[in-house]
């Protein structure tokens, strides 16, 4: 009888694993769906992200912040809601594989004859400047050749070709890869990134791009709150930005699955976790909107709190949560030497993640500004064979969930332990 009661005790657990993930599965594959738009600013993605969330924590009965879930702020931002079409020699490219635009090109319908500009006269500032003075001379735009590169010579030559799109309309020849973000600026002409091999000189690009600078963009960070069972002030604070870099035209958008659906469905996975298994200690749930756009969410919030940032013991970012085959890493973990080890003693308890790698501090994410007002946090990703970063590869479909439930238990571990250790 005492065996069966352990097996039973053992698949009623093992039940709980699989509906958590469940959930955090089809909140991550909602979230990334195209309804969402990419979780950015156009369509209004981002807030319908927003919604969705909000709904979540009501149906979980969390409390509001100042009689509301939102916290609305507004910032400046490039979007391309149209047309995004670029046809090299009369044959049309294909977004995100073929090309991408810089994040603050200005959009046009264009035809454009460039001047191939190799890499070694861009780093000489005074021929290349001449280069840039004859322009006109059959040509109107230039194309750098960035291709083939070493390391070294990318990181002197970044950020040329964004300072000559204030003159004149420039392509990029470059076979880094792609990975795009978010302006809150418009340069002056179109810049695009190709691939090379698709482009020769000589050969006419016709592009066709709808870009539309928004000045005052309204997000909102979405905030929810679960009070201890007594009454106290300890908080440990649960982040996570939903946001992610939306359309690229009408046609492509960025799914961001890894980053971040991955880590809002973990952040909602955990609320209904402590709304089950309600803790001694005051839980505040914070889905961050603008990180992409330069971690403007939380640096709103640590502004504007509507919590008291001294009632915050400990707060913990989830960003990337998708993989954690080869572990994972927490950035601040040489600042808070103590709660690392702590993470570190319950992994190496519970056999859970491979490593927890130590990484110093870093404006990597939003758990920066809280640190930078003396909130104590850490950042923590996974890693694992997955790269997609940043790019339209960044699917559902590509993530492997291994390690959810095991990191999981090192949050909630860590949360129970964190007052008593």
């Amino acid at each position: 009888m005492r065996k069966l009661i352990l097996v039973g005790f053992a698949l009623l657990i093992q039940g709980v694993s699989l509906a958590q993930l469940h959930e955090v599965k089809r909140i991550t594959k909602t979230l990334c769906s195209p309804e969402f738009h990419g979780r950015g600013y156009v369509n209004r993605g981002d807030s319908i992200a927003g919604a969705f969330i909000a709904d979540e924590f009501q149906q979980l009965g969390l409390k509001k912040r100042k009689g509301s879930y939102f916290q609305e702020f507004s910032h400046p931002v490039n979007t391309f809601p149209g047309k995004m079409e670029v046809k090299c020699a009369n044959r049309p490219l294909k977004v995100g594989v073929d090309f991408i635009v810089d994040a603050a090109s200005a959009g046009g319908n264009i035809t454009l004859n460039p001047k191939r500009v190799p890499a070694s006269l861009a780093l000489n500032s005074e021929e290349f400047g001449r280069i840039l003075q004859s322009i006109g001379d059959g040509y109107n735009s230039i194309a750098l050749d960035f291709t083939g590169l070493s390391a070294d010579t990318l990181k002197k030559l970044r950020g040329v070709s964004q300072e000559v799109a204030n003159f004149l309309p420039v392509i990029e020849l470059t076979d880094a890869k792609f990975t795009w973000s978010v302006a809150d600026q418009q340069f002056i002409y179109p810049l695009i990134y190709l691939k090379p091999g698709i482009w020769k000189e000589g050969d006419e690009l016709l592009i066709n791009i709808d870009a539309e600078l928004k000045k005052n963009y309204v997000s909102n960070n979405v905030i929810a709150f679960l009070p201890a069972k007594g009454c106290t002030k300890k908080t440990i604070v649960y982040t996570a930005h939903y946001d992610h870099l939306g359309r690229m035209g009408t046609e492509t958008y960025f799914p961001g699955a890894n980053d971040n659906a991955s880590g809002t469905a973990m952040l909602l996975s955990m609320a209904a976790y402590f709304k089950e298994n309600r803790p001694k200690y005051n839980v505040l749930f914070i889905a961050f909107a603008g990180e992409e756009a330069g971690l403007l969410g939380s640096n709103y919030f640590v502004e504007n709190p509507t919590y008291k940032l001294k009632n915050m013991s400990f707060l913990l970012n989830l960003d990337i949560m998708g993989s954690g085959e080869e572990g994972v890493t927490v950035v601040n973990a040489t600042l808070f030497e103590k709660e690392f080890s702590l993470l570190q003693q319950i992994n190496a308890e519970k056999n859970l993640l491979t490593q927890i790698k130590s990484r110093g501090p870093a404006a990597n994410s939003d758990h920066y500004w809280f640190t930078e007002k003396g909130v104590p946090a850490f950042f923590i990703y996974t890693m694992g064979p997955n790269k997609h970063y940043h790019d339209v590869f960044d699917t559902f479909e590509e993530l492997s969930f291994v390690e959810y439930e095991d990191i999981t238990t090192l949050l909630v571990e860590f949360g129970n332990r964190f007052f008593t250790h």
